[in-house]
């Protein structure tokens, strides 16, 4: 039986299609892909991503009235969203929806919460923008889904003309934002950006009763008290300065509201970096003046239940997360970064609130909230499968690091899951968190690449492993280590890690990203390597062909520095245009019959080079490539951003219908996964369409070119980043495009029929 995409988005040569169905080519989220089994428990959210340093905020997402949840990762600058639904066990559960994300901004970072500052129900989005925040208003949106407008782009305060200006926390530091006074206004409270001891307290001063963004500052020092660096639990009280005590405490500092005793005013919970303490104090005063004293600071908050503890800047969340209708708290870690001592796939700690009166009461249930319902391997997930146990069954291998040992020193390891479901219907079952023991051998970072390396029909393991240093922490460097398959075809793999061949002639740079693939169509795997080396100015990717060597540690040759010529999207000259963190995979994604390359990269970008042979010079990307099936549209996916941040990508065809599924581990420690839409299944011949016919000229054009197409069709002209550009308002059958605008360099034109039926064609201009 032949496979046919409906269409197929090459950019160079005739495209045609099926007349079967519509749907156009897309990958589209799949979150619940493969059923996942950890000892008896299904995890009900296994393709969740994992989570490292998440804040928390309630919202309804879906319109039914029930408060779902969004979860803001500071590590990787990544929005989740969850919604609140029936359990099949009864009551209600969290599932994972990852369609809801794109309806939040992407260019968030380091702090997002939402709190309802207009008072319409809905929560509005507040966010850091530099070292201010900036709001967006949440509006109605298409079946009582937000939509967030930006309607400020930074707060400010004014008492008078000589004290004015920024409301600024600055990059650490994520302020509280909650009615202090009671008059139903959104007030602040941060600590303050420029010594961060003292919580400086801005009013709400608007004149409408509520909906306005209007501040004054009320005090330098709300609640008479000060964070001194003597130690974690240090503070001073009636508005005393702390006594010096060498070098200050410059780091940040996080403050939480909410009223501990039920006196109707607002105590505070506060977490400071390099500190595990969440410290409690409680307001003696009244909504008018905070106090706090001595007396009613609780270092081992909450008491009677096991107190807050995580290795670094604790957060509390206040938000009922157990569906009974009473606030309880969360707890985070608020760090930037994994270079802290912190376990992180036990970073949640959930403290149920027990009381029905205005007094809470908080008990400590677990510290893997949401975590241990999702893969979670720590940091920097690296997945990849294969066939392990020769039962024909397709299996999956997770590279990661975490530093959950005694000494907490990074500790990377091989998370082994066997695929214990059938042919169509896959499941895995995790079997071991340290296959082949490599947790003993004191690497800082495992990346793992299964491929059949030596032609003999079993699949052979890569290692692109980082050493680590005396100090525990990693090395600037890599090696690839390729261990060869043993054991008879057919039965369970083995490898022998003392015998690894080493790779030659690479950059040999820490989190370099190998990907084997026949690149040259010779039968022979090649390699790609994503790579932050700066030997070569821009050369993010590089092809080493298979020279067929007989050594294999031999056998790449360096090929092309700079394959692809791919580029970061800031439009700036060499070296500054460098894409970090490449990561490819090749796969044939749109059924055509011919390898795409798919890359990510640390801007947060997923782009797939369609028939990535047939191109030369610098690739042309899909303009659209991620179907959003809730939203209806091709949307761009955002799975976090940064310089840390490593997107690593593998495929397989886990359930035997002959199309690539693919996941992306993430640098929290889990997976996301997505499948292929618009590929159709016929016996019969594919006819040719009018999409065909499709006519570009002149190509390449200066200022202008004319699209011909024997039916009407719609225009749409993109940039190689896959930023619209143009689109046209009418469907014709001619369509002159003016292009003086635009700078020489290599657009794509889209045509759509009316049936949405759709092709590309490469431009250009000179």
């Amino acid at each position: 039986m032949n496979r046919f995409l409906l269409f197929l988005f090459g950019i160079a040569g005739p495209l045609v299609a099926a007349a079967q169905t519509s749907v156009p080519f897309g990958l589209v989220s799949r979150p619940d892909l493969v059923k996942v089994v950890h000892g008896t428990e299904t995890l009900p959210n296994p393709w969740a991503g994992g989570l490292n340093s998440p804040q928390f905020s309630a919202i309804d997402l879906n319109g039914d009235q029930q408060q779902d949840l969004y979860l803001f990762d500071r590590v990787a600058n990544r929005s989740l969203t969850f919604l609140n639904v029936a359990s099949p066990n009864g009551g209600r559960m969290y599932r994972y929806a990852p369609e809801y994300e794109a309806l939040f901004p992407s260019t968030l970072l380091n702090w997002a919460l939402l709190r309802d500052y207009d008072c319409d129900g809905r929560p509005d989005l507040f966010t850091l923008a530099g070292g201010d925040i900036a709001v967006y208003r949440n509006v109605a949106g298409s079946g009582g889904r937000p939509d967030f407008q930006l309607v400020k782009d930074h707060l400010s305060y004014f008492n008078n003309p000589t004290s004015q200006g920024n409301i600024y926390p600055g990059g650490y530091n994520m302020p509280a934002l909650h009615d202090v006074d009671g008059d139903g206004r959104l007030d602040i409270v941060t600590f303050d950006f420029n010594n961060s001891s003292v919580v400086q307290y801005y009013r709400n001063s608007s004149p409408e009763s509520c909906g306005g963004l209007q501040f004054e500052l009320v005090t330098q020092q709300w609640g008479g008290f000060a964070s001194c660096a003597t130690s974690c639990t240090s503070f001073s009280f009636n508005n005393v300065n702390c006594r010096p005590a060498g070098t200050a405490h410059t780091g940040g500092h996080n403050i939480t509201l909410l009223d501990l005793d039920g006196d109707g005013d607002q105590d505070a919970l506060i977490g400071r970096d390099y500190c595990p303490e969440l410290v409690s104090l409680r307001n003696d005063g009244n909504k008018s003046e905070a106090l706090m004293s001595s007396a009613g600071l609780n270092a081992s908050f909450p008491s009677g239940t096991t107190p807050v503890r995580i290795a670094n800047f604790p957060t509390a969340y206040h938000l009922d997360v157990n569906f009974d209708g009473r606030p309880d708290l969360v707890v985070t870690p608020s760090v930037f970064d994994n270079q802290d001592t912190i376990n992180t796939t036990q970073s949640v700690m959930f403290y149920e609130n027990t009381s029905a009166s205005a007094v809470p009461n908080f008990a400590y249930r677990q510290n893997d909230f949401l975590q241990r319902g999702m893969i979670d391997t720590g940091e920097s997930a690296a997945p990849t499968f294969a066939d392990i146990d020769g039962d024909g069954l397709v299996d999956m291998l997770v590279g990661s690091t975490n530093r959950n040992n005694a000494k907490g020193f990074f500790r990377a390891s091989l998370t082994y899951y066997r695929n214990v479901g059938s042919a169509t219907q896959p499941a895995f079952q995790l079997m071991t968190k340290d296959y082949l023991n490599l947790s003993t051998q004191r690497y800082a970072g495992i990346r793992p690449q299964l491929a059949d390396l030596n032609q003999d029909g079993r699949p052979d393991l890569a290692l692109m492993v980082i050493p680590m240093r005396v100090n525990g922490t990693a090395a600037p460097t890599s090696q690839l280590r390729v261990l060869l398959n043993t054991a008879p075809a057919g039965q369970p793999a083995v490898f022998n890690p003392a015998t690894a061949q080493v790779i030659q002639n690479l950059p040999n740079y820490i989190d370099d990203a190998p990907c084997f693939a026949d690149i040259d169509g010779d039968g022979r795997l090649d390699l790609l390597l994503g790579t932050n080396i700066n030997d070569q100015a821009a050369t993010s990717l590089r092809y080493y062909r298979n020279n067929g060597a007989a050594t294999l540690s031999q056998a790449f040759v360096l090929a092309n520095a700079d394959f692809g010529q791919i580029r970061n999207s800031k439009n700036v000259p060499a070296p500054d245009n460098r894409a970090y963190n490449l990561n490819p995979a090749v796969a044939d994604f749109d059924g055509d019959g011919q390898p795409d390359l798919l890359v990510t990269d640390s801007e947060g970008r997923i782009q797939l080079f369609p028939n990535f042979r047939a191109q030369q010079g610098a690739f042309t990307p899909l303009p659209e490539t991620f179907y959003n099936e809730l939203l209806g549209r091709y949307q761009p996916v955002w799975l976090g951003q940064g310089r840390i941040n490593q997107l690593i990508l593998a495929v397989a065809d886990l359930n035997g219908d002959q199309r690539p599924e693919l996941f992306i581990g993430l640098e929290s420690g889990g997976m996301v996964a997505y499948g292929v839409r618009g590929i159709v299944v016929t016996d019969a011949p594919m006819a040719p369409t009018l999409l065909t016919a499709v006519q570009l000229y002149p190509n390449p054009a200066r200022g202008t070119a004319t699209l011909e197409a024997p039916d009407p069709v719609r225009v749409a002209v993109f940039d190689v980043t896959g930023r619209l550009l143009y689109r046209s308002a009418t469907a014709a059958r001619t369509h002159h495009l003016d292009l003086h605008d635009r700078a020489a360099g290599v657009y794509v034109v889209q045509a759509e029929t009316a049936a949405g039926q759709r092709t590309t064609r490469r431009l250009v201009m000179q």
